[in-house]
Order: C-alpha cells, then structure tokens, then sequence
C-alpha cells in the first residue's frame, strides 16, 4: 500500500464519543431477561464527552446467545432519563464491564471512575 499522512490529529472535546469494543470470555456473563438466559460474548461501551464535560459511559451493547443458541443484541441504558447520573438497577456485573471498556479506552484520554450506583 502506498499511503502517506501529514498533520498531528487532535481528538476534539466538545461532543466526543468514543466505543470500547470487549470480547468477553464465553461463560463469564449471563444475562437474564423474561426467565431467558443470554451467554454474552461481546461488549461495545459508548463513552461521551460533551462540551469539555467529565466521560460518562452512555450505554452497552452487548452481543450474546439465546438459550436456542440464536445471536441476539441487546442494550443496556447507563445513564437516567435527565442524563445527570447513573440510571437504578444496573446490574454490578454490567458496571465491571464498563470498568474494563474505560481502562481500554485510558489510551485515548478517558479517565472514568464507576459511579456510586443507588
């Protein structure tokens, strides 16, 4: 490949978002919804940053398999409705993952401390 780059990228801070992508180790996570147990096996965290603010992990999306063994995604929702903390009932589990996405994301300038969860 002939390529060539000039220049010192620089990451802007106003309304930045960064995805920490995670391969989980099989067996390590379960996710239960309506009596169905999910094996996940993925993780994409989104981090944000707006307007110079602190990271705040947004969400998780998670890729595991049915009880039927079918790939299935599902999102989990981090922060409350008015976008200021963390939301209630986020399993611990959920937050460990989100602990391990931000050290992978430190690279890149995230620091993220896990929030005292109600």
């Amino acid at each position: 490949m002939d390529l060539s780059a000039t220049g010192e990228p620089v990451v802007v801070q106003e309304d930045t978002h960064v995805h920490v992508g995670l391969d989980l180790r099989p067996g390590t996570l379960t996710l239960t919804q309506d009596g169905k147990d999910f094996a996940a096996y993925h993780a994409l965290v989104k981090f944000a940053s707006a307007h110079g603010a602190p990271w705040a992990a947004e969400e998780v999306k998670l890729s595991a398999k049915g009880p039927d063994g079918a790939p299935v995604a599902l999102t989990v929702d981090l922060l409350n409705d008015t976008w200021d903390g963390p939301r209630a009932g986020v399993p611990g589990p959920i937050w460990k993952v989100v602990a391990l996405a931000a050290t992978s994301a430190g690279d890149v300038g995230i620091t993220y401390a896990s929030p005292n969860r109600p």
